[in-house]
């Protein structure tokens, strides 16, 4: 058997210890690599650093049961009339105030009903046809939404001038606009629900309040 020579064994053992503590430096810079660094959040609590995970969302259903689908329904109602009746509000209590701020420093009786005749071509088209074709319900939350773009201003207007209008247009609009402008309409109470889509509608469209 040949045998290495003792200063060529002693040469390759020195190049073996060289190439493991080569390896053993790559192997110790490879560890801490920022590249290899898992990054985790975590909480402090009492002083300690714990880590936290998140847990996924886990959703729950029930099936609806017959109160909450009948909310459900009279919400959607209410929505769609609101939706529906809101612009011809808006437009109403335009006309409207307007009539009653023409009409408040007129002194003479005659002079503010002929002020109000002026104006019933106006009224007539823009409510008299739109009017027609409303559900009792809708017309119902029209007479609460003009409430609210009004503020019952122009009430006395209509009560004292009712006779001053044309048999017809107050067949259409009577039972809108007539005594039920007296109904409160309460943003934070009763109306609150009604108010919140009223607001909902007034960002979707660009009306300001």
């Amino acid at each position: 058997m040949h045998r290495l020579k003792p200063h060529t064994a002693s040469a390759i053992r020195s190049i073996l210890s060289l190439l493991v503590l080569l390896l053993l430096t790559i192997a110790a810079t490879a560890q801490t690599s920022s590249n290899d660094t898992l990054l985790t959040t975590a909480i402090v609590y009492e002083g300690d650093t714990i880590e936290a995970k998140q847990m996924p969302h886990v959703f729950f259903y029930s099936k609806a049961n017959e109160a909450s689908m009948s909310d459900k329904a009279k919400w959607t109602r209410l929505r769609n009339a609101v939706y529906v009746t809101f612009p011809y509000a808006k437009r109403a209590g335009v006309v409207m105030n307007d009539i009653n701020a023409h009409t408040t420093g007129m002194s003479s009786r005659s002079d503010r009903h002929q002020y109000i005749k002026t104006r019933e071509k106006e009224l007539k088209k823009e409510f008299a046809d739109p009017l027609t074709n409303l559900s009792v319900y809708q017309g119902k939350v029209l007479m609460k939404l003009i409430n609210r773009e009004t503020h019952n201003n122009c009430y006395e207007i209509i009560k004292d001038y009712k006779g001053g209008f044309t048999a017809r247009f107050w067949q259409t609009v009577a039972f809108f606009f007539g005594s039920n402008l007296k109904q409160p309409y309460d943003a934070n109470g009763d109306d609150a629900e009604m108010e919140k889509i009223v607001r909902e509608v007034e960002r979707m469209y660009g009306y300001r309040s």
